[in-house]
């Protein structure tokens, strides 16, 4: 079946808007997805604060990887950015069919487990990471699995 991307060139918030850089189709040899790659800009600024991607569909790959992956400049953290762009990014997963999303994150990584709750997401449980899988290859041993239920 082929994907077909969707117009998300600019998705505007209350205080940050995400504007699109590229998409990247799935690689069905890499067990890879289709994902929309956002930089994060204060609404009105012309100066990127982050980035965020959102990883569409559903695989072995996304349960360790999650859907969703996000950085924020260091200035600008502490404000919730990260949160209020992955919230905005509710509307790409929507406009999939997707009810639910898995973000995770490294254990020690309080930041992002704070964004995760934030966003309404509950933590599932905090598993192994399986040497075959090209996190562990990098050097990531364990990861926190949080499950995100779009209402």
């Amino acid at each position: 079946m082929e994907f077909n991307f969707l117009d998300f060139d600019v998705i505007k918030g209350e205080e940050i808007d995400l504007f699109l850089v590229n998409t990247v189709p799935g690689n069905k040899d890499k067990n890879w997805v289709p994902a929309y790659h956002f930089d994060i800009y204060l609404s009105g600024s012309s100066e990127s604060i982050g980035k965020i991607d959102i990883r569409i569909g559903y695989n072995e790959n996304l349960y360790y990887g999650g859907h969703i992956g996000y950085t924020v400049k260091e200035e600008f953290r502490g404000n919730h950015y990260a949160a209020k762009a992955v919230l905005l990014l509710k509307k790409v997963a929507h406009a999939h069919g997707m009810e639910k999303l898995i973000v995770t994150c490294n254990p020690d990584n309080i930041a992002s487990r704070k964004t995760c709750e934030y966003v309404g997401a509950n933590l599932v449980k905090i598993v192994d990471i399986p040497e075959y899988n090209d996190m562990y290859q990098r050097g990531e041993k364990e990861v926190c699995i949080y499950e995100w239920v779009l209402c």
